[in-house]
């Protein structure tokens, strides 16, 4: 069997880490008379975990998992998840009388094996920020702690310690950073992926928009503007930055935030979590120099993969058959 695309929705995932600007982007796109960006659908992840539910369930959630994994095997389980994602897609989009919608779930990066197998003819946008200004909005925005005064964080056992100690939304926001940001690294590669800087972004926002808006194949001319008015379509929603509603305008100023925000021993936890490596790789080498003059070191690659080991043993201990 294959899939059938003659019905399919003109669809394009934005995919980025939580804090990273997903938001800022999403709306700016949403701007165009003919781009749909609705806040969050998170419509991937939860197909992808079909089958999965809580340990709680009163009917069983191991019978649960098991009667649905058998049946799907006997069929093409990517064509039905396809089918469901079409006709929800197709659905809101008939809503808003426009012809593409974006799918922005800064989650994705979770599924994005997943992604491909069911639109592997999606465009996609991936938007990469400084990870020292990531870790500045986890920490001022969601109050993520990102040092602990009780664990040798150079050490594999007292570091899995620790993440498994971790409440797990705090858990969870640090994955993004350790296991998010080198899978995303991994997808500038795709094809069909317009990678975005979030610097150049909210510097260049007229030119970096209407670059993106003609690679999706629409006429950039049709945007009016790139400004911060009109989210009102964000302010029922419990999904995206709501910091957005207070704002008037692009504030660049967010870019060099970080320098003031993280302490030096934050910053180590940082560098620590991403790599030297990586940071350089992703074009923030100024950026590391800037906290290398401050004291901050490079510990290696073997502190960075005894965070990304600590980190999948926790995310794996999650998706656990029930």
């Amino acid at each position: 069997m294959s899939l059938d695309l003659k019905y399919s929705p003109e669809l394009c995932f934005l995919v980025g880490l939580p804090r990273s600007g997903t938001t800022l982007l999403a709306h700016l796109l949403q701007q165009h008379p003919e781009i749909a960006a609705p806040p969050e659908p998170w419509i991937m992840l939860a197909l992808e975990a079909f089958g999965r539910v809580d340990r709680k369930h009163p009917v069983g959630a191991s019978l649960v998992l098991a009667g649905t994994t058998e049946f799907l095997e006997r069929i093409d389980r990517t064509i039905v998840s396809r089918a469901f994602a079409d006709a929800a897609y197709s659905q809101y989009l008939a809503l808003t009388g426009k012809r593409t919608l974006i799918d922005k779930t800064p989650r994705y990066w979770t599924v994005l094996e997943f992604l491909e197998s069911l639109y592997p003819e999606a465009p996609h946008i991936l938007l990469i920020r400084n990870p020292y200004a990531i870790a500045a909005s986890l920490k001022s925005t969601w109050r993520i702690p990102l040092v602990s005064d009780n664990a040798d964080l150079t050490s594999p056992s007292s570091l899995a310690n620790l993440v498994f100690g971790l409440p797990p939304a705090i858990a969870s926001s640090l994955a993004d950073v350790v296991l998010g940001l080198p899978k995303l690294a991994a997808h500038r590669g795709r094809k069909q992926t317009q990678v975005v800087k979030y610097e150049i972004l909210v510097a260049h926002p007229d030119q970096e928009i209407r670059r993106i808006i003609a690679g999706l194949g629409h006429d950039p001319v049709a945007l009016a503007s790139t400004t911060l008015m009109q989210t009102d379509y964000l302010k029922s929603s419990s999904f995206g930055d709501h910091k957005i509603l207070q704002r008037t305008e692009i504030d660049s100023r967010s870019v060099q935030a970080w320098q003031t925000e993280l302490s030096v021993e934050e910053m180590q936890a940082v560098t620590d979590g991403v790599g030297v490596e990586l940071l350089i790789d992703l074009g923030y080498e100024e950026e590391f120099r800037y906290a290398q003059q401050l004291g901050v070191v490079d510990r290696g690659q073997a502190v960075t993969g005894a965070y990304r080991q600590a980190f999948r043993t926790w995310w794996e201990s999650l998706r656990g058959e029930p």
